[in-house]
């Protein structure tokens, strides 16, 4: 029986974590997280509350708190961090002082008290790296410029990757994934109208609920490989599992090379989809795709990456895992599980 602390509980990641660990396995959770929304049904399950112990909490004021429940589990996750494009680009001291600072103790702490540490790489790390397939051993991490800040975040998560390589050197248990463009409900709120403040699916929903146009940058030609959440989570469950100590020091990406498609493909999908649902046609009728450029999106700090594909060679033969869904059950799944929100999001526009 397992204790898994997750640090960032009620995030994408985090709810969807700990909803499969309390659902398949006898596991205990402990998390922390500024809001429990996302976790509601989970913390007032019945069948739940004897292996759920929820704190509200930051990790960079409960330090206490964390130090102590690091110390009292077996496997840590601190998925606490920020991952969002627009930030990085308006404020990049605030990602590195969250995505590196505060969660540099976190690390140090699972290496004090022998545990093992699962952290969230990202498929960002490999920056514009021209490999065709993205391999996490010997691939290079190419990053642009100074004077484009969108690139604090990979190499902030860059940074911690070799730290805690270097932990591992000296006997940290640690196991890094690198999640590429997971997807699914519960990524970001739909009900965020701000462009750039949620990831792309996301942002592409919302507008469809709303009836507002979709913005492709610079056309919307780059390529991104998506993951459905359920595959990333089976893969997250072997880590921690981590049978025969499988996963320890390794580095896996966890993506799906066959869902590679590109933002304007996206949009065009997304639409289709969207005309066969009653709640969502009228409103996607009004949406017009415009394109606009990076500099007019996010600001003259972008620089994009056209093609991310990962390698997941090591990750199916190790872990005994491969992605199951298609770019389509994965969309359709989303369109899914908002039906019953789309009055509220539509609200927003009044």
């Amino acid at each position: 029986m397992k204790k898994v602390l997750i640090l960032g509980v009620n995030g994408f990641i985090g709810h969807h974590l700990s909803k499969r660990i309390l659902e398949t396995t006898d596991w205990h959770v402990y998390g922390m997280d500024m809001m429990s929304d996302r976790i509601s049904e989970l913390l007032e399950n019945p069948d739940f509350q004897s292996r759920i112990h929820f704190f509200e909490g930051d990790i960079t004021i409960n330090k206490e708190w964390v130090e102590y429940h690091v110390k009292k589990c077996d496997v840590i996750l601190p998925l606490v961090a920020i991952a969002t494009p627009s930030t990085y680009v308006k404020q990049p001291l605030r990602v590195f002082e969250l995505d590196f600072e505060a969660n540099l103790p976190i690390v140090r702490s699972a290496a004090k008290y022998g545990k093992h540490l699962v952290f969230p790489s990202t498929s960002e790390v490999y920056g514009m790296c021209h490999d065709e397939e993205f391999d996490p051993e010997n691939s290079e991490l190419v990053c642009g410029p100074i004077n484009k800040p969108r690139w604090i975040y990979s190499n902030a998560k860059q940074l911690m990757d070799r730290v805690i390589w270097g932990y591992g050197m000296e006997g940290l248990n640690f196991t890094l994934f690198r999640p590429f463009n997971w997807i699914g409900a519960g990524l970001d709120s739909i009900h965020t109208a701000k462009e750039g403040s949620s990831r792309v699916v996301t942002q592409f929903f919302g507008h469809i609920v709303r009836g507002e146009n979709i913005s492709l940058v610079d056309g919307g030609s780059q390529k991104r490989a998506f993951t459905y959440i359920d595959d990333g989570i089976d893969a997250l469950m072997h880590i921690i599992a981590n049978q025969d100590g499988v996963a320890s020091g390794k580095i896996y990406n966890i993506g799906n090379p066959r869902n590679n498609y590109s933002i304007r493909e996206l949009a065009g999908m997304m639409l289709t989809l969207a005309a066969d649902y009653p709640e969502y046609a009228d409103s996607a009728k009004q949406v017009q795709i415009v394109e606009t450029t990076a500099g007019a999106y996010y600001g003259s700090g972008y620089q994009d990456v056209q093609n991310r594909v990962p390698k997941i060679t090591n990750t199916c033969e190790e872990l005994g895992w491969a992605p199951r869904t298609d770019m389509a059950d994965s969309l359709r799944n989303i369109f899914d599980a908002y039906r019953g929100q789309v009055a509220q999001a539509k609200a927003l526009m009044d």
